[in-house]
């Protein structure tokens, strides 16, 4: 029918979760993608071992192809696709593979000028490209407006050794670039940011997979070079699995988050340490931030020899905020911010979080005098900060629904962290 039908652009939207393909479904998708100058968009969710029978019909140039999509369901990585060499799409604005080898000699990303979304899943390691080979390709894409890449676990010591051995990229502006989502090791987000400029970006999500180091020097500096990431809120969730911090625009844009960092690590004493040397990173970032608000999931696996978080590193942790005015506490937290705000003898009581002028907090049992000694030393020293103990219904749940790496609502999203591969 399709041979015999007006010459209409064409839709290939075929979203299957289940091994079994009909061979009437497999030959009317191939036929489909056979008509090649009418193809305008392609969205493949399925398998990657029915993907495997239909990738034989991709190949050569798609005139008009604008919409490409291909991605086997989230827990399927069992092998990687070699998407055909001679596949071509000058007029391609929406890319996003999973699961696919992009050839050395392929020229799909460099003649693809008009691309405004990328999205490469590295999560197979013949998959897995060089961040230097990102940057070449995003070098052809000055129209880019959105940018996600999501690596395959390779420990950040060998990608150090790759970038000692291969030649050094230049500078790569994206002047259109507003979003970018990264999820992998620290030492390829260190090798990308250090080499792109965005000066329009306006969001940020970064997860890494489980690892108490965060060294990612040339962030700070990245950052700075945008015009849109500026905030004032920060929202600090730890999680069973792993520790969200999430940074927020100004009041009058409240919900809209402009910085995400996510790090996979279990027991609130691994997290706080976490935390605290992300923050100890990226302190002059911080430096802006007025409301600081810390929630905990209560947990089962949590057991007691972690909880306790030694005060040390809850004073690292609220270094980074010298100009913090309103601080809340959620169920769970009260103890142990008690514990870190409480003054020993001699500490002078402006020298944790000096402009704070509210402390709200909710608990469970008989917290009412957790806070007196700090309120009562602040008041001496004529920096009054007014207590608030919030009811539980006033209380809202973490939400996990602010980070796209966190929402788990479209198949972009990757599978579980691998633990322990940013050695």
């Amino acid at each position: 029918m399709l041979a015999h039908s007006p010459p209409l652009p064409l839709v290939i939207d075929y979203y299957h979760k289940h091994w079994d393909l009909t061979a009437e479904d497999e030959e009317g998708i191939i036929i489909a993608l056979e008509q090649r100058h009418r193809v305008r968009r392609v969205r493949l969710w399925m398998p990657i071992l029915i993907l495997q029978k239909l990738i034989v019909a991709i190949g050569d140039e798609y005139p008009m192809l604008e919409y490409l999509i291909m991605e086997p369901p989230i827990e399927d990585t069992s092998l990687a696709l070699v998407l055909p060499e001679t596949l071509q799409a000058p007029h391609l604005r929406h890319l996003s593979l999973k699961g696919f080898v992009l050839p050395r000699g392929s020229r799909l990303l460099t003649i693809a000028v008009g691309l405004v979304m990328l999205c490469l899943h590295m999560e197979h390691p013949s998959a897995y490209f060089q961040p230097n080979t990102l940057l070449h390709w995003l070098s052809f894409m000055p129209q880019l407006e959105m940018l996600i890449v999501i690596s395959f676990p390779i420990p950040s010591r060998d990608v150090q050794r790759q970038l000692r051995h291969t030649p050094i990229m230049t500078h790569v502006t994206l002047p259109n670039l507003r979003s970018f989502e990264f999820q992998g090791v620290s030492a390829y987000l260190e090798a990308v940011v250090r080499r792109i400029i965005t000066p329009r970006l306006e969001k940020l999500s970064i997860e890494f997979f489980k690892k108490l180091a965060f060294f990612v020097p040339s962030l700070p500096q990245f950052l700075n070079t945008t015009e849109n990431l500026r905030f004032d809120s920060l929202i600090v969730q730890f999680f069973r699995e792993k520790v969200y911090v999430g940074a927020y625009l100004r009041a009058s844009e409240a919900g809209m988050y402009a910085l995400v960092v996510n790090t996979h690590c279990r027991h609130l004493d691994l997290q706080v340490s976490s935390v605290a040397q992300i923050f100890d990173s990226l302190s002059q970032i911080f430096s802006t931030v007025e409301h600081l608000n810390l929630e905990h999931e209560v947990h089962s696996l949590s057991s007691e020899g972690h909880n306790e978080v030694d005060r040390t590193e809850w004073r690292k942790f609220f270094r980074s905020f010298s100009i913090v005015k309103t601080l809340r506490a959620g169920d769970g937290l009260v103890e142990e911010l008690s514990r870190c705000l409480r003054l020993d003898d001699g500490e002078l009581p402006l020298g944790l979080l000096p402009e704070l002028q509210k402390l709200r907090y909710s608990g469970s049992g008989d917290t009412d005098d957790a806070f007196t000694s700090f309120v009562d030393a602040r008041q001496k020293a004529g920096r009054p900060v007014t207590l608030v103990r919030l009811s539980p219904r006033s209380v809202a749940p973490p939400s996990r629904s602010s980070s796209p790496l966190l929402s788990g609502s479209s198949p972009v999203i990757p599978s579980e962290a691998r633990n322990d591969l940013d050695a």
